[in-house]
């Protein structure tokens, strides 16, 4: 297969940095098409880890990109195509806070060759793919037809527990601002490579290293440690009461356990669908992908002002965010990132959709190993399992095997207690709303698999009822249910804590 070009404007690079960036653009190969190509739609969805840029054209474009280094902006060459106004909408679609891109330009190169020229904010790891169509069978959910994707991602991945403790940290804040100050600074003057700035230590060492220095908790000392949910007996252990005639297990004057527990309860907040992906479409144009992100920032907002009292003493909440603006996270992604910052909680958030539109209420969600406990949650999952077909992932950069054995591996203590979790968020809800079922269901749904962390899909109502369409949108309805998953977390936590463990940093 011909390989792209790579072109530069410096006068002179070493054979390592030509090769280096060579291997860059590997990546970005020549793909099959057909002649006269119309461009349909373009989109650009940015966000802090990466932005995506599609063209959607009605036959497969075929692109040859060049990435040039300084300054960096990537060319890319679309052949079977002419400029049209379709096309010349991604000038505008750029916004002020993109991480990524600061322009674009458009122009006929020549006789069937469109040349778009994006300016990059900083150095990027492109990647450049084409989809299939996406066919639609009923009217709320999205169709596409083909694509070509562009996503630019940071030369430096974003660590999920890096960001987790900059956002919660003083220090973490600090040194985040001092090395997007020097990332700012490094794009802005085009340094060459050979000149590369000192750059702070990480955030995640530096609180690594704190954290080592701090004396051990006295209520570890009591609890055995723990890399994986415990199962329900032993958790109701954890928090039984201590019985006053048991002297044995009553603490000594210098081994009152501390008021505050120095561990986070971590709960990991994923708002479904996002970016290429909207989700079910009410009938008067509500996206999924927009009404449960707006439910995740409120549900956030109240964990991180949560304190849980239990026995052990006073555990802080800290939620995650699988994304937290309008951008496709892809499932195995989802996944990954709840186990990188070790949650304690796994949470899903949806808006359901069925043929029927008189189909209404809250439905829980846990993972089944072993079929759907109906046809209708067998279906459900079905449904949300193709979030990767329409959001779109390169699957050339996926490795197949890897993922199904992450994916394989759920386990039974894992199903329990997310069962049990299930039912007490079930018994807030339907305090606020209707239930569209009153137990938890269960079926393979694949963004709950992560084999050591409680994980539960919360369809808050459906969007395809438009009573409950109209509802889903209130700011009122919004906290109503945020403030009953809170409620439900807080109260299992509080009759059964996490042991308290070390977490792999």
């Amino acid at each position: 297969m011909k390989q792209p070009h790579v072109h530069t404007m410096k006068s002179q690079l070493t054979r390592r940095e030509l090769l280096g960036y060579s291997t860059l653009v590997l990546s970005l190969g020549l793909q099959e098409f057909a002649w006269g190509a119309s461009v349909l739609a373009v989109r650009i969805w940015p966000a802090n880890e990466y932005t995506r840029v599609t063209i959607e054209s009605d036959v497969p474009l075929k692109s040859q990109p060049l990435l040039i280094l300084d300054p960096p902006r990537i060319a890319v060459d679309i052949d079977g195509a002419d400029l049209n106004p379709a096309l010349k909408e991604l000038v505008s679609q750029v916004k002020a806070d993109d991480p990524f891109i600061s322009g674009v330009r458009i122009g006929q190169y020549g006789p069937g060759i469109v040349r778009l020229v994006f300016d990059l904010r900083q150095m990027v790891r492109p990647q450049l793919f084409n989809l299939a169509p996406v066919l639609a069978t009923r009217v709320d959910q999205a169709r596409y037809n083909h694509r070509l994707v562009m996503d630019l991602y940071p030369t430096k991945e974003i660590d999920p527990l890096e960001a987790l403790i900059a956002q919660h940290t003083k220090l973490g804040k600090e040194l985040h601002s001092a090395v997007k100050k020097e990332a700012t600074s490094l794009a802005s003057s085009h340094s060459t490579i050979q000149s590369k700035p000192k750059v702070p230590e990480d955030v995640l060492s530096i609180w690594i290293e704190e954290q080592s220095k701090k004396p051990p908790l006295r209520a570890s000392a009591q609890l055995p440690m723990a890399s994986k949910p415990p199962t329900p007996s032993e958790a109701s252990t954890s928090v039984e009461p201590q019985s006053a005639k048991d002297n044995s297990m009553s603490p000594s004057a210098d081994q009152v356990p501390p008021e505050v527990v120095d561990r986070w309860i971590v709960v990991a907040i994923d708002p479904g669908h996002g970016g290429e992906d909207p989700g079910a479409i009410g009938r008067q144009g509500t996206k999924e992908k927009d009404v449960v992100l707006q439910i995740a920032m409120k549900l956030k907002n109240l964990i991180d002002s949560t304190v849980i009292k239990a026995r052990q003493g006073d555990y802080a909440m800290r939620a995650f965010l699988t994304r937290d603006a309008d951008y496709f996270v892809p499932l195995q992604d989802r996944v990954r990132k709840a186990q990188r910052v070790q949650a304690d909680l796994f949470v899903s958030l949806h808006a359901d959709a069925y043929i029927n539109p008189d189909a209404k209420g809250a439905s829980v969600f846990a993972l089944s190993q072993s079929g759907a406990s109906s046809a209708a949650a067998r279906w459900m999952a079905d449904q949300e399992n193709k979030a990767d077909l329409v959001g779109g992932i390169n699957l050339k950069n996926k490795d197949v095997v890897v993922q199904k054995t992450l994916l394989d591996m759920s386990t039974d203590a894992q199903i329990n207690f997310s069962l049990k979790l299930g039912s007490e968020f079930l018994g807030q809800i339907k305090r606020v709303g209707t239930l569209h079922k009153a137990r938890v269901e269960q079926a393979g749904f694949a963004v709950l698999k992560a084999p050591d962390i409680p994980s539960l899909l919360v369809e808050t109502a459906f969007i395809s009822n438009p009573q409950e369409e109209a509802m889903l949108v209130k700011p009122s309805f919004q906290n109503d249910m945020a403030g009953a998953i809170n409620a439900a977390i807080v109260k299992y936590f509080k009759q059964s804590p996490p042991i308290i463990r070390n977490r792999t940093l």
